[in-house]
């Protein structure tokens, strides 16, 4: 059971639809893939890739900008999906990965592994936010168009207070590899959004 991949073609594509809807401006294909390469990247440093990339393949497989709880519908349907392909144990880990995309905090876990790969799971969510500042921009773009229904003002508000929330954190970034490799541009992309949010032209 623990050899078998946890994610098969069937499962991909039934998940590739659900990321192809056509109101999925950024959290579509585009982002498990950039995701799944970061996994590929950084496999040597996952006590279990499978379940990480499991993870990734369905954080966001529930995705609705008005609603709260897109990231625990999001882990519901994995454990239902995966449910007789992993253990009780690795579904437990693989829902609280992903249920933690939803404030990119590290869950409660004790083993240090399942801890390490969380943190890797939700650096690799948070890698745009280091990206060169075109990249970032239209990000930023394509968020705005999934919260389209936000009125301006509603959104600058918003909008700020995720960016202060990220700035305001010791690390916005949980592990060193990606510390090392995006924390910097992050802060100078947060910042300038920021800025850009609370002073419209």
């Amino acid at each position: 059971m623990e050899n078998e991949p946890l994610i098969d073609e069937a499962l991909k594509s039934e998940l590739s639809a659900l990321y192809q809807a056509a109101d999925r401006h950024y959290h579509g294909l585009a982002h498990i893939q950039a995701m799944l390469a970061l996994a590929a990247e950084y496999r040597h440093l996952l006590d279990d890739p499978q379940a990480v990339e499991a993870a990734i393949w369905f954080h966001d497989a529930i995705y609705d900008s008005r609603a709260k709880d897109n990231e625990a519908k999001s882990a519901e349907l994995a454990e239902k999906r995966l449910a007789g392909r992993a253990s009780p144990h690795r579904l437990t880990r693989i829902a609280a990965m992903i249920n933690a995309t939803a404030t990119h905090q590290l869950p409660p876990f004790h083993d240090e592994n399942a801890l390490n790969d969380a943190a890797l799971l939700l650096d690799m969510d948070l890698a745009i936010l280091g990206a060169e500042p075109a990249v970032f921009d239209a990000y930023e773009k394509a968020v705005r168009l999934e919260y389209g229904w936000v009125e301006e003002p509603m959104w600058r508000a918003g909008r700020a207070a995720v960016l202060k929330n990220f700035l305001a954190r010791p690390h916005i970034f949980g592990s060193e590899p990606f510390r090392q490799r995006y924390e910097a541009q992050a802060r100078k992309n947060l910042s300038r959004s920021l800025q850009a949010l609370q002073n419209p032209a």
